[in-house]
């Protein structure tokens, strides 16, 4: 959890690899039905446009079809949901459904005012969903991922316009969640500020674990 450009995507590819779970980013799978056109595709891209936020009913679908794949027996890392109180009931019940434990929410944690220069300098790759930024996160040549090789790009909701219209659907929307799991004792709040690398030792620390 975090507000939009917390580093959420760039500490779970971090996740991923040091834990050998699927990194599971419902921005991810709705960018790729944008790109196919697919009719959930194409209703998603409405709302994602506007910095607004998918219905719930789709996302959940989404999700629960995603959590019963094979390759998330042994763990994983939801990335972007749940992203209110109706989505966390829903997870709660589709945990209840695949018989999952939920072990800890990471809350990675930035000040607003961080914010906006972050999301509107951040490039990612189309092709693997590698992240990067144009001044604390370079690619090692310009504009080209390391990962794949392809040629980087800024999302349409990566602009000064958009990501302030998500950061109030964050405040109104989002953050009644920390309250939610922390009623459960499962927050782990993390300052993410700072050193990537050292950001992510913060979040080993707190989850524990390998």
């Amino acid at each position: 959890m975090g507000p939009p450009g917390a580093g959420k995507g760039t500490q779970a590819a971090f996740i991923k690899e040091y834990y050998n779970i699927p990194h599971i980013s419902t921005g991810d799978m709705f960018r790729e039905a944008m790109r196919n056109e697919t009719k959930v595709g194409i209703e998603a891209k409405k709302y994602i446009d506007k910095g607004m936020l998918v219905p719930d009913s789709v996302t959940n679908a989404l999700v629960k079809e995603r959590l019963s794949q094979a390759d998330c027996k042994k763990g994983f890392l939801l990335d972007g949901f749940p992203r209110n109180i109706p989505q966390a009931e829903a997870l709660d019940q589709i945990f209840k459904d695949l018989n999952i434990k939920l072990d800890a929410v990471i809350n990675i944690d930035v000040d607003f005012s961080v914010l906006v220069d972050r999301v509107v300098g951040r490039r990612v790759c189309p092709k693997c969903g590698a992240s990067y930024h144009i001044t604390n996160l370079k690619p090692k040549k310009d504009g080209i991922c390391d990962v794949c090789g392809s040629e980087l790009i800024q999302r349409k909701d990566d602009t000064e316009e958009t990501i302030k219209t998500r950061l109030d659907v964050y405040s109104n929307q989002t953050k009644p969640l920390l309250d939610y799991y922390k009623k459960q004792n499962l927050v782990k709040t993390i300052n993410g500020v700072g050193d990537v690398n050292a950001i992510f030792e913060d979040i080993k620390n707190s989850v524990g674990g390998n």
